[in-house]
């Protein structure tokens, strides 16, 4: 099997590049939908970051809203989130690639797949690219997002 990296920074088409290998068969992984799903279900994250942060919880999911502002009220907030989340992450795709080790090629969608040293994880690496102008114009489109 051919375990295939794709990361990019925001805004530059790395949903759309993972969609067009789905649409060939290719299983894909999405580290963003990992770490989202994990926050929804995994019980003993949940728990931890409880732990680290305090109340970071509505309806019993992570709430990234309630997250974002205990980190930025801790010096060292992103590494200890950091700390808690990437184990059970990389245990998430390692879990994939087993799940497809049958197939010719798995792609895994990680933004940061230098900064968590994942490449380790993968034979070859994509990295999209796309001009600042849509780039710009991909991000301001999404929810929330402002040019601050």
């Amino acid at each position: 099997m051919i375990r295939l990296g794709l990361t990019g920074s925001i805004g530059m088409g790395k949903s759309t590049i993972a969609a067009m290998f789905a649409d060939e068969g290719v299983p894909v992984w999405d580290a963003d939908a990992a770490v989202h799903r994990l926050y929804a279900e995994d019980e003993a994250l949940k728990a931890s970051l409880t732990a680290a942060f305090g109340d970071v919880l509505s309806d019993n999911h992570v709430d990234r809203v309630k997250l974002s502002a205990a980190l930025h009220q801790d010096p060292n907030g992103f590494e200890r989130l950091n700390a808690l989340v990437h184990p059970r992450v990389i245990a998430d795709r390692v879990g994939f690639f087993t799940r497809h080790a049958d197939a010719a090629m798995v792609l895994a969608d990680i933004p940061l797949l230098y900064e968590t040293a994942a490449e380790r994880q993968l034979d070859k690496v994509v990295v999209v690219s796309a001009p600042h102008a849509h780039q710009r114009a991909r991000v301001l489109a999404r929810p929330g997002m402002t040019e601050e």
